[in-house]
């Protein structure tokens, strides 16, 4: 199968410009208090670029149904319609309210893989947890938070009061805080963006060593693939939140909503291809730039085939870009919702 040989280099760096234009277009409405207008503006602006790269694409996680999102809808073809048959998992901006609050830890983000490779994560909650290279194959989803930090400290010969662990600051999330707190771990809450942090688990000095607790099962798939390009460790379970989101669950999971998600069962396949872009400023990537005509960006893109993982500093000349991008990049132009 040709995918095998080169979903390879050029599309990496394809997908790192997709990335780029997100997070330029979300940047624009840094710290404007809308971040519908910030989601929209990077849903948009990949949009835009999508329509300049080679690949069949078919967005298979994205800005939700058809019917609730003005783009990058799941089932959406995305591409020229000409090269590799891709399926593509999109998040355009996660932590809108970061851009919208101008803190930190906002990305544009994506992953692709060949057809059928990717799972199809509906909308819903996933309980999650994430680790670095050193830790594949020792911690599990079903162990007590307790267990998975120690068995993160022997793994990286740390002792657990040394392990810094990243938890979404929620309710629900009281119980794994307090057990994190028992065990002498060191906990980092964050307010939004967990797809990050758990990426963030697999880079060597983030500062960051392992990620747990319930955020979106889309997110979910997206950390999956960067996981698998790092080599790290992450697994997964829907976390139904009513019955019918619990139908959809089963449906999707061969009758079992409740079934472990394994990195393999998440992503299929070492050929795939993840990017994020900084939007604003996080310990992975600093956030985009402006100067006037010109900007950077800071990207990070890895191919799981290879495990080559670049970080890319652009510097983007805004008056350059083709006429069907400076209209998503202009100061506020259309919110991308058609007005």
């Amino acid at each position: 199968m040709v995918h095998h040989e080169s979903m390879g280099r050029e599309l990496s760096l394809e997908m790192a410009r997709v990335t780029e234009v997100a997070a330029l277009a979300a940047a624009r409405w840094w710290g404007k208090g809308d971040k519908n207008a910030a989601d929209g503006a990077a849903v948009e602006a990949m949009r835009a670029m999508f329509d300049s790269v080679s690949v069949n694409g078919t967005v298979v996680i994205g800005e939700g149904e058809m019917d609730e999102a003005p783009m990058l809808y799941i089932g959406e073809k995305v591409g020229m319609g000409c090269g590799f048959e891709v399926d593509i998992a999109v998040d355009p901006l996660e932590g809108t309210n970061l851009v919208a609050k101008g803190m930190t830890g906002a990305i544009a983000t994506l992953a692709i893989a060949p057809k059928g490779c990717l799972l199809h994560a509906p909308d819903m909650y996933m309980d999650k947890i994430a680790a670095g290279p050193k830790c594949k194959g020792k911690i599990h989803l079903d162990w007590s938070v307790t267990e998975n930090v120690k068995a993160v400290a022997a793994a990286l010969d740390k002792e657990p009061w040394d392990v810094t662990v990243v938890v979404l600051d929620r309710p629900r999330h009281q119980r794994i805080i307090d057990e994190l707190r028992a065990s002498g771990a060191r906990i980092k809450l964050i307010t939004d963006g967990d797809v990050s942090p758990a990426v963030a688990t697999g880079i060597e000095g983030s500062g960051i060593d392992m990620m747990v607790g319930i955020g979106g099962a889309p997110e979910g798939v997206l950390a999956a693939a960067a996981l698998r390009s790092l080599g790290g460790e992450f697994m997964g379970r829907l976390w139904p939140e009513n019955d019918e989101e619990r139908y959809r669950a089963s449906q999707m999971l061969g009758g079992n909503a409740e079934r472990l998600l394994t990195l393999d069962d998440l992503v299929k396949t070492d050929d795939v291809i993840f990017s994020a872009s900084g939007v604003t400023d996080g310990e992975l990537l600093k956030g985009v730039r402006f100067y006037g005509d010109f900007a950077t960006t800071h990207t990070l893109v890895m191919r799981g085939e290879t495990g080559t993982i670049r970080f890319l500093e652009t510097q983007h000349r805004l008056d350059r870009k083709p006429e069907r991008l400076k209209k998503v990049l202009e100061p506020l132009s259309g919110c991308g919702c058609g007005n």
